[in-house]
């Protein structure tokens, strides 16, 4: 007969702790913590004149047959945040499909030199040919040669004269598993980009260089060892690197490091990381930095989560379910950042401050020991 737990009211002001708890570690020094304070800055200002191109045009090339659902939350997710249009860029041969399937979103056929096969080079120039100011590349693409030729020419600044492309780029999932395959393929000049790894593969990533990576210690569980990391990372390969999982790390190429306090398993489930890719380009696409981009996607994307964990519990959320709470995130964020733009109008100092000046409007503060993170700093690096 199982052993019973014994009747009564415990100490005040001490519940007992759930089977396998354990109280939180402290946050690593050397990061910035982001906050609502700090991350409303960032909100950009969406012009009460505006219209669907003032908000930014993201390109997105993801998807296959097997993973169809992957585009489509990129897709969805990018419109939440707030862009204006987004393409989604496909195989011709599968373009049918996706187009009965998206509906805010406009379709790209991309030509195949086989069913599903993409042919680099022509649709490399599809895609410069089209009007884009972010791009979003890798979630649920059809693995293989000609995918890892395609993002190998995508990385690159590409173009002629006056017909140069160098838009931002996210990279994940299958754009991140072909980069492991290259030699050294942050060289030469390429366009601002933003690296969504996974723990697994960051560390392919890092495999794959051609340097032996460093022993940081376990980049999944290991605060500490994560931002050493992924700082190292987004120095040597000049992108802001994103280390997803629980406290997600966000490094600048020049050093400058943060850190998110959410800590959800509800997300620990497919789609997610597609969720937050989507996030980031359209954020992209509406003219941030790649350090900001990345903070302010990172941070929306955590609280949504945090909302549907709220609803639901630890277990059962979708990533489907994110990208309404996304949009419902941004808005108390940017109703944070109007609050604060109003006080500092009005004349009303942040509480201690003596030079009359808002510090959370102003951009984020670096920690005492950090290098500075604001976005005007490090954004442009990426």
């Amino acid at each position: 007969m199982p052993e019973r737990s014994p009747v009564g009211f415990g100490r005040r002001g001490a519940p007992p702790e759930a089977p396998g708890a354990s109280p939180s570690s402290p946050f690593p020094d050397g990061a910035t913590k982001l906050d609502d304070d700090l991350i409303a800055a960032l909100i950009p200002e969406r012009p009460v004149r505006g219209h669907k191109g003032s908000f930014g045009k993201l390109l997105v090339v993801a998807g296959s047959l097997d993973y169809a659902g992957a585009a489509l939350l990129v897709c969805r997710a990018a419109g939440r945040t707030g862009v204006g249009l987004v393409t989604l860029a496909v195989p011709e041969s599968l373009q049918p499909l996706f187009a009965a399937k998206v509906v805010e979103a406009t379709t790209m056929a991309l030509p195949e030199d086989d069913v599903e096969e993409i042919d680099p080079e022509p649709a490399l120039a599809r895609i410069l040919d089209h009007e884009h100011d972010a791009l979003v590349v890798g979630p649920g693409l059809r693995p293989g040669l000609a995918t890892a030729e395609l993002v190998r020419l995508l990385l690159a600044v590409a173009g002629e004269g006056d017909e140069i492309d160098s838009a931002p780029i996210v990279l994940d999932a299958e754009a991140l598993r072909s980069m492991a395959t290259m030699d050294r393929w942050w060289e030469g000049e390429r366009r601002p980009a933003v690296l969504t790894p996974h723990p697994g593969e960051f560390e392919r990533l890092r495999a794959g260089s051609g340097d032996p990576a460093p022993d940081d210690g376990d980049v999944s569980a290991d605060d500490e060892a994560r931002l050493a990391a992924a700082r190292s990372a987004a120095t040597t390969w000049g992108s802001v690197v994103v280390l997803k999982g629980a406290r997600t790390i966000i490094a600048a190429p020049d050093g400058s490091v943060a850190i998110a306090p959410f800590e959800n398993p509800a997300l620990a489930t497919g789609g997610t990381g597609d969720v937050l890719a989507g996030a980031i380009g359209s954020l992209l696409a509406q003219g941030l930095a790649p350090f900001d981009a990345a903070r302010l996607g990172v941070y929306l994307h955590g609280l949504a989560g945090d909302a549907v964990r709220e609803r639901l519990g630890d277990a059962g959320l979708l990533a489907s379910d994110l990208p309404d709470g996304i949009a419902v995130a941004r808005k108390r964020l940017a109703a944070i950042a109007e609050r604060k733009g109003a006080a500092k109008r009005l004349g009303f100092a942040a509480r201690g401050s003596t030079t009359g000046s808002n510090e959370a409007a102003a951009g984020p503060a670096a920690t005492p020991d950090a290098p500075d993170a604001t976005g005007e700093a490090t954004g442009r690096t990426g």
